[in-house]
C-alpha cells in the first residue's frame, strides 16, 4: 500500500470535520489543544443549529453539506463523526478528492462497507484513520504493556461488561439512533470501543455466539446483548452490554485471568485499576496508582493523543496506530456477533477470506 503524499512539515495538517452532534465537542477540544500542529479550517451539518453552534466556538468556515465542504474548503484530513450508516459513503467521497480520512468509531455498520472504505482509500492513495481513543487510556496502555510482556502466562479467561445506562430521550434525540441502516445497537455504538480490546489485547478471535434483545426501549436495534467468545489462543470469555443500567452509567470494564495474573480494570469507562496481581515483579507496578483516573465521561480523555498520532503520521514521524485494517478487525467481530444473534449459531471467523 502505497501513500504517495509528502510528509506535512512545514505548516500545521489541515483538518475539516463533518458532523457537530455529540461527540464533535471532543474532536474540537482534542485540535484546540494541538493547535500548535493542526488547524480546523472547516465544518458542517445538515442541523443548522449544530452548524452554527459550532462554527462559533471554533471559528470554522460552515457548510451544511460535506459535498459543498469538499468543494469549497481545502484540508489534509476530513474527519466523519457522522451517524456511523454514513461513514462508508462519505468516505468514499472523501477519498475521491485526494484527502485523508479519519472515521469515528464503528467505521461501518456493514462488513461490506467497511471493506470498501479501505479499497476506496487505497486506490486514491490516501490514508484511513479509525478513531480507537480508548485504546490510548493510561489504564490499557498499562494492560496492553503487561499482555505484550507475557506477564499473565497463558491467559484463560477475559469478561468485559458495558453496564451503561440511554434513556429514551436519547434514541428520540435524532432519527437515525437506534436504526440498523445508521446507528446499529448497544454492540455496535456504545460497545464499540469494548469489542476493539478483543483482538487488541487478547489476539485473533476464532469464533462468537451471541444473543441480543431489545427489552425496554422503543428502537430497532439491540439494547442489550450477551456474546460468548473464543479465542485461536483457547482462552474464552463473555461480553456483556447493557443501556439500560438503572439509574446511570455503572461500569465499563475489562478483567483477564491467567496463569500468572489477575487484572480487572473497571470504573464507569475503563478509567480505574481495580485489582493487579502479577506472580512476578515488575517496573510498571509502580505505575498502577497513577494510571488511573477520574471521569464522568464514557469518551475518555484520548482524542488529543489519537489526534497526536495522525499528525505525527502525516508529518512523516509515526506510523498510524489505528488504520483502516486495524479497524476492520474490531467491525467483524462486530458482525459477526450481529449474525449469530440473528441466526441462533456459533459464527467462526474470518467471515470472508
Amino acid at each position: 500500500m502505497l501513500h504517495q503524499a509528502p510528509p506535512i512539515r512545514d505548516r500545521k495538517v489541515r483538518f475539516m470535520l463533518a458532523g457537530c452532534g455529540r461527540i464533535a465537542a471532543n474532536h474540537f477540544a482534542a485540535l484546540e489543544k494541538l493547535r500548535e500542529l493542526a488547524e480546523l479550517v472547516a465544518v458542517c451539518d445538515v442541523d443548522r443549529a449544530a452548524l452554527d453552534k459550532a462554527v462559533t466556538l471554533t471559528g470554522a468556515q460552515g457548510f451544511d453539506r460535506l459535498d459543498r465542504m469538499l468543494e469549497g474548503a481545502d484540508a489534509d484530513v476530513v474527519v466523519l463523526a457522522t451517524p456511523s450508516g454514513l461513514h462508508a459513503e462519505q468516505a468514499i467521497a472523501v477519498a475521491a478528492t485526494g484527502r485523508h480520512v479519519m472515521t469515528e468509531k464503528p467505521m461501518a455498520t456493514r462488513w461490506a462497507d467497511g471493506k470498501r472504505m479501505v479499497a476506496a482509500c487505497d486506490a486514491a492513495g490516501v490514508r484511513l484513520f479509525v478513531i480507537k481513543q480508548n485504546r490510548r487510556n493510561a489504564t490499557l496502555q498499562l494492560l496492553k504493556r503487561a499482555v505484550e510482556a507475557g506477564r499473565f502466562g497463558r491467559i484463560y479467561m477475559v469478561t468485559i461488561n458495558v453496564f451503561w445506562t440511554r434513556p429514551q430521550s436519547y434514541y428520540d434525540s435524532a432519527k437515525w439512533r437506534g436504526t440498523w441502516e445508521f446507528d446499529g445497537g448497544a454492540f455496535m455504538n456504545q460497545a464499540s470501543h469494548y469489542i476493539d480490546l478483543l483482538d487488541w489485547l487478547i489476539g485473533p478471535v476464532e469464533s462468537v455466539q451471541a444473543v441480543t434483545a431489545t427489552l425496554e426501549r422503543d428502537i430497532e436495534v439491540e439494547d442489550t446483548g450477551v456474546a460468548l467468545v473464543r479465542w485461536r489462543s483457547g482462552a474464552m470469555g463473555s461480553v456483556n452490554v447493557t443501556m439500560l443500567t438503572y439509574p446511570r452509567n455503572l461500569e465499563g470494564s475489562i478483567t483477564i485471568l491467567g496463569e500468572k495474573g489477575t487484572v480487572r480494570i473497571g470504573g464507569v469507562a475503563v478509567n480505574e485499576v481495580q485489582q493487579w496481581e502479577f506472580a512476578d515483579a515488575h517496573p510498571d507496578d509502580a505505575l498502577v496508582e497513577s494510571a488511573s483516573y477520574e471521569t464522568t465521561s464514557v469518551y475518555g480523555f484520548g482524542h488529543p493523543l489519537y489526534y497526536e498520532n495522525v499528525i505525527r503520521t502525516l508529518r512523516g514521524e509515526a506510523e498510524a496506530e489505528t488504520d483502516g485494517r486495524e479497524g476492520l478487525k474490531s467491525l467483524e467481530v462486530l458482525i459477526a456477533m450481529y449474525l449469530s444473534a440473528r441466526d441462533g449459531h456459533r459464527v467462526p471467523l474470518p467471515l470472508d477470506y
